[in-house]
């Protein structure tokens, strides 16, 4: 969430399965407390994540300190209910695909990849305005556009079963309000924008989430923002990390960045102070 790290190695993906193993090893049920702050990831793999983690709890919370964006957010829905502060967040849930572009690697919204082509689309019976879109096309692979519309609808139906099967299981018109609240998050066209900071207040008025204010108890505030901080300043501090999963017995599994090491006899170029590495 601090920037600086490629996106591969600070999402959500199917190791954090086994992460999540090693530290919810032995903490006994049926409820838990899951404090996230994490800026999402892979749809697939965080169904696999809430997949292992309802296998052992029937009843979570889960504490969102500052941001629990895309597929955190996901992760977040599939709780029975969810705490926020003032200064908290969640996001639109319509997925992003990690692409290789010209331009380098880069995460596209899904549905942001439609719309561009749509407008292409609507274009192509013009030939000069089409021209200055084959470009932009040429970067995108086969069955791209199937892979966009399978993972958007992929992300709505986990969200819309995971309240419907939990945090709405009380309400009488569960499966409908489920379906609105997924339909909801899941709008890039509302949204405008994938990484979108969505307020506690905002989510009330638009969704039918089961919020908890965190203010309502003090104590339990500075410790969840004390697990945030600390963290926070291990990634400052200790620059090759870059995803912590940890529990409050100190067991922890910490992913740090691939250190890239020389060959054996293979020459190093160091640039003086000043002057640029070619």
């Amino acid at each position: 969430m601090q920037g600086g790290g490629a996106p591969e190695q600070v999402i959500l993906t199917l190791e954090d399965v086994q992460a999540f193993m090693e530290v919810l090893h032995g903490i006994p049920g049926p409820s838990i407390d899951l404090v996230v702050h994490s800026p999402g990831g892979s749809p697939t793999a965080t169904e696999a994540i809430v997949n292992y983690i309802r296998t052992r709890f029937d009843d979570i919370r889960v504490f969102v300190p500052l941001a629990a964006m895309s597929a955190a957010t996901m992760l977040a829905c599939a709780a029975n209910r969810i705490v926020m502060g003032k200064h908290s967040f969640l996001g639109p849930t319509d997925p992003q695909l990690i692409l290789q572009t010209p331009l380098g690697v880069q995460s596209l919204p899904a549905a942001a990849i439609k719309m561009q082509f749509e407008r292409a689309q609507a274009d192509a019976a013009n030939p000069q305005r089409f021209g200055a879109w084959v470009p932009m096309l040429q970067q995108y692979g086969p069955a791209l556009l199937v892979q966009c519309d399978n993972v958007l609808q992929l992300s709505k139906s986990l969200v819309s079963t995971w309240l419907e099967q939990w945090m709405f299981a009380d309400l009488e018109d569960a499966k409908a309000a489920a379906k609105v609240t997924s339909d909801k998050l899941n709008s890039h066209e509302e949204h405008g924008v994938h990484d979108r900071y969505l307020s506690r207040a905002e989510l009330r008025d638009s969704t039918r989430l089961v919020i908890d204010d965190l203010e309502e108890d003090q104590q339990l505030q500075d410790a969840v923002l004390s697990v945030l901080h600390a963290a926070t300043h291990t990634f400052a501090i200790a620059t090759p990390v870059q995803k912590i999963v940890e529990n409050h017995l100190g067991k922890s599994f910490i992913k740090n960045a691939a250190a890239i090491v020389p060959p054996p006899g293979a020459r190093q170029i160091i640039p003086a102070p000043g002057q640029k590495q070619s």
